[in-house]
């Protein structure tokens, strides 16, 4: 995987935990850490959707098993 799929899928992973966190507890992590509606939290929400859009590649990735 090179290394932007890499960067992607862990800022993708950030996200969905973000969510997660949103959906069952109601409490927005970066929000609480960088402040809501901030310059900050704005880049970092457009980077994990950035993220997204790049990690859709993974879907027409073949895997080979035992790598």
């Amino acid at each position: 995987m090179q290394i932007l799929q890499k960067v992607a899928l862990v800022l993708t992973i950030i996200g969905a935990i973000n969510w997660g966190l949103i959906g069952i507890f109601d409490f927005n992590l970066v929000d609480s850490i960088f402040g809501t509606a901030s310059i900050i939290s704005r880049i970092i929400y457009s980077l994990v959707g950035i993220a997204g859009l790049i990690n859709i590649g993974l879907l027409f990735t073949e895997f080979k098993e035992g790598k």
